[in-house]
């Protein structure tokens, strides 16, 4: 088991902070739930903090949610599966492409500083909204990984609510 060190309140915002509390409760969820097979179709309604994944999920059973938390947490610790990355790479392929073609019929064109200046202040904000949102969606999720190993708990009459 992986040792966490205490944050300080301006640590706690951040994103490496964020997935190692995930990646934390993710592998709590898998030392605890030792029969994972114990989860198939036991529905997530029972539990609110769940129960708000069922649309986003074809079957809707606590197993595919257990499934789906480890494949979250593998995508963390050693990137996006490699047939994602192998389609980006083609769309990326496709758009170079179409670009570089553009760019050969059109006239050469340079950019002003100012412009240079609004792209960069663009991609800072981009990036600020992308990494709160992931790490709001890190915490929901660090949230429900704790929820499911204290249901499975509960499950098969094992330990207490509180830790």
């Amino acid at each position: 088991m992986m040792m966490q060190l205490p944050e300080t309140p301006t640590q706690k915002n951040s994103l490496f902070n964020a997935m190692n509390r995930f990646i934390g409760a993710v592998n709590n969820m898998d030392q605890t739930i030792m029969v994972p097979s114990l989860l198939r179709d036991v529905p997530l309604d029972e539990d609110r903090e769940l129960s708000s994944l069922k649309s986003d999920m074809d079957e809707g059973d606590m197993y595919s949610y257990y499934q789906l938390l480890k494949s979250i947490r593998g995508d963390i610790e050693w990137g996006v599966r490699c047939a994602a990355a192998d389609e980006r790479r083609k769309e990326s392929m496709k758009i170079t492409r179409m670009n570089s073609s553009a760019s050969i019929s059109s006239s050469a064109s340079s950019s002003s500083s100012e412009e240079e200046e609004e792209e960069d202040e663009d991609l800072q904000k981009q990036f600020q909204y992308h990494l709160t949102g992931l790490q709001g969606v890190l915490s929901k999720l660090t949230q429900q990984a704790n929820c499911l190993t204290q249901r499975y708990k509960q499950e098969i009459g094992i330990g207490g609510w509180g830790q």
